[in-house]
């Protein structure tokens, strides 16, 4: 009995992991082939990032900073990522001043562990609410 839960947990396990490594691959494909078709309002993009307005915002400005690289998460991106991570910080300043956000508040937020819905690291450039 308790081996039977066992394997049934496994397989679970198994199948969840395998689905968030489709989605991800689903996702980065699409990223580079079918880009205009993403249903997503695409604000900027860099040779290592891409920014889009979320689909289902929690925020009246709620942006999404997503690298053209598989990085799962934060703990999985290398230090060494100089022109990643100037890029973030750049294309942030200059969105804040697209959108006059320093006199608004912002906030950019980034998720981890079971609070980061989506298997890929990124980034939340968030304003008002």
């Amino acid at each position: 009995m308790l081996r039977s839960k066992v394997n049934q947990y496994a397989l679970k396990s198994l199948q969840v992991v395998i689905h968030l490594r489709l989605v991800r691959l689903i996702f980065f494909w699409c990223l580079e082939n079918m880009r205009d078709l993403l249903p997503v309002n695409i604000i900027s993009e860099t040779r290592t990032l891409i920014c889009f307005y979320h689909p289902q915002p929690a925020y009246p400005v709620h942006i999404l900073l997503v690298p053209k690289k598989d990085i799962r998460d934060i703990s999985h991106l290398d230090p060494m990522e100089d022109k990643f991570l100037s890029d973030i910080f750049s294309t942030v300043r200059t969105l804040i001043e697209e959108l006059d956000l320093e006199k608004k508040g912002y906030r950019l937020i980034l998720n981890g562990g079971e609070y980061q819905e989506f298997p890929q690291l990124h980034f939340h450039l968030v304003s008002g609410g």
